[in-house]
């Protein structure tokens, strides 16, 4: 984990080095296979790189913008406070439950901010870029802003399914045009894992939350102290009393 700077560090100078606008770079490829850049070349093996500069939104700048960000947004991954903030904070403004999105991005990132699917989907709630770009997410690494757009767009989904999860979360993973194509869930393997997974994630939450309220609203019980049972006890025959005479003078 410590050469991930050094390597973001490489990959950067090995982009941006060679097409650094208005500078003329020199480059040589050694016997190894590494090619070596200069704007002060000492030696005939340089020569001069002719590479056209980079243009905005050219894979090259795409990579440069991700090497960026994960290199940036680490503190994500280190502050899970600052999730928990993020996620409460779009339940409340966008009304779903947030046990629903906790369990939703743990089927879809595992928290990872930086998380991108194989289809390209970004982020802690993995939005697709066309969907993200829908929602107004302009940087769907930045994990707010990734929360409140999913958060927004599942509370779509269950008003447009009158709350009915299961179809909502199908939606979410495959996508509503597939929905409406199957009346419902979709028969994919991988839907109806996704489906059940963030259903039972989600049951399990709830049943812990309402534990963890049990126990906060349970009165304390106060231990009983056991009673000795009852013995019978034989009083004591009191001493008898000492006689006394009482002497009256006779009369005369």
């Amino acid at each position: 984990m410590k050469s991930r700077p050094c390597l973001t560090v490489f990959l950067l100078l090995v982009v941006l080095l060679p097409i650094a606008a208005d500078a003329a770079m020199y480059a040589y490829v050694d016997a190894r296979g590494i090619c070596h850049y200069t704007n002060a070349p000492g030696d005939g093996r340089y020569k001069l790189n002719e590479r056209p500069a980079r243009r905005v939104g050219s894979p090259e700048d795409q990579l440069i913008g991700t090497i960026l960000r994960r290199s940036s947004s680490r503190l994500s991954l280190a502050a899970p406070q600052a999730l928990n903030t993020y996620i409460h904070v779009a339940a409340s403004t966008h009304q779903v439950d947030p046990l629903l999105i906790k369990a939703v991005i743990q089927a879809e990132s595992n928290f990872d901010p930086n998380a991108v699917s194989s289809k390209g989907a970004q982020g802690l709630m993995q939005l697709m870029p066309s969907t993200a770009a829908q929602l107004g997410v302009t940087d769907a690494f930045h994990a707010e802003s990734n929360i409140d757009g999913g958060t927004r767009y599942l509370r779509d989904l269950l008003v447009r399914y009158n709350d009915d999860i299961p179809k909502a979360l199908a939606a979410y993973n495959a996508g509503p045009e597939r929905v409406a194509r199957y009346g419902g869930l979709p028969p994919f393997r991988e839907t109806h894992a996704y489906v059940a997974r963030v259903i039972r994630d989600f049951n399990r939450k709830k049943l812990q939350d309402r534990q963890k309220l049990q126990a906060v609203k349970a009165p304390e019980a106060k231990p009983v102290p056991r009673k000795r049972p009852a013995t019978r006890t034989h009083p004591k025959a009191a001493p008898a009393a000492a006689a006394t005479a009482r002497i009256t003078p006779k009369e005369s």
